[in-house]
């Protein structure tokens, strides 16, 4: 063999641990050795023999990857239907959710308070980035060192009885909830712990705290109904009329009242409005409630206009 074969036995053993150097050069240039010949019978020269049978094997280092049984490649088969399914499920709520933490708190400071839906929609983008980076690392490193999760061996008892067309998915009945979770959390929550700075080391409750003796718990059960019936939708698969009907009073029940208490003033703790001197310069305060107001509005529309026309393709 000419030195073109030790180069490529050379550079194939780089990637190849010591230990079994000596024992792939040998196969490997038996194997080379074999392939020429076999050309050469053909009538062709030894140096194009040589030349197509290592163009053949291709790079050394996908070769040497084959005979240490190493993947090349960040996420391997073994892991990688989970790591989607998880990544999927991981980035439909949680950058949301803290953007719009984030923002609640930003808002809540009359320095910044311009800057809130910014700031929310910039720590969003940014946590999506990290779950994305250290999920995939995580996987990584498990597909790379042959980590067993000891996850369970599909069988043919977890095939569905029939075709299954979803219209609701398991990603999607996650994220309401964990939203509606949070949205439930918070209002208690935000009457003890809010961010909003009184004297001393005390805070003050972004909503009035007049409305704990009716409203915020009407609020709060409605809240609780409407992760019940996320439930019962993923349960279904799809929209029903029943549910479209269910959702569309859910809907009403919790903007009608908001809506109300906004545009009476008194859906926001008094205290906080004086708290901050923009709410009360000019028509500021009157320009809060009215987004607030259109923008439950447009939101109720289009959460029952959307189920409305999810349950006609249902039927279809």
């Amino acid at each position: 063999m000419t030195s073109l074969t030790d180069r490529y036995v050379a550079a194939t053993l780089r990637a190849v641990p010591a230990p079994r150097r000596d024992e792939i050069a040998s196969e490997l240039r038996a194997s080379i050795e074999d392939m020429v010949e076999g050309r050469s019978t053909d009538g062709r020269d030894t140096v194009t023999a040589e030349r197509e049978v290592l163009t053949e094997l291709g790079d050394p280092a996908q070769l040497a990857a084959r005979y240490t049984d190493r993947r090349l490649q960040l996420i391997g088969p073994t892991y990688y239907l989970v790591w989607e399914r998880l990544l999927k499920l991981l980035l439909s709520f949680v950058p949301a959710t803290v953007g719009i933490i984030v923002g609640l708190l930003e808002a809540t400071d009359g320095e910044n308070a311009g800057g809130a839906v910014g700031e929310g929609v910039a720590t969003a983008l940014t946590v999506a980035v990290q779950i994305t980076f250290w999920v995939t690392l995580v996987f990584a490193v498990l597909e790379r060192t042959n980590t067993s999760l000891n996850l369970p061996s599909w069988t043919v008892d977890q095939l569905p009885e029939g075709p299954v067309d979803r219209q609701i998915t398991l990603t999607d009945t996650a994220a309401a909830i964990g939203f509606l979770a949070l949205f439930i959390v918070y209002l208690p929550i935000q009457h003890v712990r809010s961010f909003v700075p009184a004297d001393g080391d005390d805070n003050l409750p972004i909503l009035d705290p007049a409305l704990w003796g009716f409203w915020l718990p009407f609020l709060i059960a409605v809240l609780v109904a409407s992760v019940a019936l996320e439930i019962a939708k993923y349960r279904a698969g799809r929209w029903t009329w029943r549910l479209v009907a269910v959702n569309a009073v859910l809907n009403l029940a919790f903007a009608v009242p908001v809506i109300w208490l906004m545009s009476t003033d008194r859906l926001l703790n008094p205290d906080v409005v004086a708290r901050f001197e923009w709410l009360g310069e000019g028509d500021n305060l009157t320009t809060v409630a009215t987004v607030v107001v259109v923008s439950t509005i447009l939101i109720v529309l289009w959460d029952i206009a959307d189920s409305v026309v999810k349950a006609v393709r249902a039927r279809h």
